[in-house]
């Protein structure tokens, strides 16, 4: 492993053991290089996981997921999505955060479930991905962005980032009605400090990049990452999981 990816693994870790203090945790998963990462770190730190899928049959993230966990063979337990009671829960949750918008709600039904899920195997640590997507390029705005240069970058993460922190909080406003805490080892001010100093050229190459994250995915498949969990292209929870399609369909 080079230098880079040792100094990646090591801050991924130091963040990991300074947030998450609960040795029995759930991790939500959707078989994505990020969850998958992060899965198999917590695994190789001695943590007990359960890895924690949710989504409406037949959903995309419920079907990968399953098969990535072929590969790693963790305890993994899945909560598909009633459609008939979906609309009056998407509802509860607009009234809890009192935000309109799109994404958040989305993300805050997702988490909802994923709790609620948690709370019925009697955990109460479930731990998030969250913050890849925003610190390594994750987005298809910083394809857009890359004509602008690093500067242009670094403006769409922060924005980026000022939203995701933000969120977390509404998300952790809807899953304390399970009594479940909803932790973000990758979203901790020290490892966004370390984050912002890893060359862009490791996250992008070009406003052609369609898999972008390129530290995070070799960094998987050094550790042993189910190859078609690095290389997958994968859709983010709320469409994964059909949230998105099926709340568009209660507005």
């Amino acid at each position: 492993m080079d230098e880079i990816n040792k100094k990646l693994l090591e801050n991924i870790k130091n963040s990991i053991s300074e947030t998450v203090k609960e040795k029995k945790i759930g991790v939500a998963f959707s078989g994505g290089v990020d969850s998958t990462l992060i899965s198999k770190i917590c695994t190789d730190m001695n943590y007990d996981i359960t890895l924690l899928t949710i989504g409406f049959p037949e959903s995309h993230d419920i079907l990968f997921a399953k098969e990535v966990n072929e590969y790693l063979k963790y305890p993994h337990n899945v909560l598909e999505i009633d459609s008939d009671t979906f609309p009056a829960l998407s509802l509860k949750i607009n009234q809890i955060i009192k935000i309109d918008n799109l994404s958040w709600n989305e993300n805050c039904i997702a988490f909802y479930y994923v709790s609620k899920l948690a709370n019925s195997l009697g955990l109460d640590t479930v731990i998030t991905a969250n913050g890849v997507d925003e610190l390594f390029c994750g987005y298809n705005a910083y394809r857009e962005a890359f004509s602008g240069g690093e500067s242009q970058i670094n403006e769409v993460m922060l924005g980026k980032l000022d939203n995701e922190l933000k969120m977390m909080k509404a998300v952790n406003l809807v899953t304390s009605e399970f009594k479940v805490n909803v932790l973000q080892p990758l979203l901790s001010p020290k490892f966004i400090e370390y984050a912002k100093t890893v060359p862009i050229s490791e996250k992008i190459h070009d406003s052609e990049d369609l898999y972008r994250k390129h530290i995070i995915r070799k960094l998987a498949s050094e550790i042993n990452v189910p190859e078609i969990s690095c290389t997958k292209r994968k859709k983010a929870l709320q469409y994964g999981s059909k949230i998105h399609k099926a709340l568009l369909k209660t507005r």
